[in-house]
């Protein structure tokens, strides 16, 4: 299997990417939901909230903050995420700039 060459792509194109990588796991995708319809930070609710096991959910919100999807802040002992909707609004616009809808009278198939 070869290596991605990923400085072939612009910028963008390789942002949008680690964007939909980012959100493209079940799971990261109902803790984003959780977080969306909260509208503020959330502190220890997503184990109870998500039915996942603490390990698991830390490791999806840390991919979800390396992605800069989320970000968190340290409340006494616990740490308490939010979205980071400045990064989420832009990617989310960018995605869906390159994701345009094809007509359904479309007859550009075979």
């Amino acid at each position: 299997m070869g290596l991605t060459k990923n400085e072939i792509f612009t910028d963008e194109i390789n942002a949008v990417s680690a964007f939909a990588k980012a959100i493209g796991h079940p799971a990261r995708l109902i803790i984003i939901k959780y977080l969306l319809q909260r509208e503020t930070c959330v502190c220890g609710d997503l184990v109870k909230e998500i039915g996942l096991a603490q390990p698991t959910i830390s490791q999806h919100l840390k991919a979800l903050k390396e992605a800069g999807i989320v970000q968190g802040t340290v409340e006494g002992t616990s740490t308490c995420y939010c979205i980071n909707t400045a990064h989420w609004n832009a990617m989310n616009t960018k995605l869906q700039s390159h994701l345009k809808p094809v007509p359904n009278d479309s007859k550009n198939c075979c």
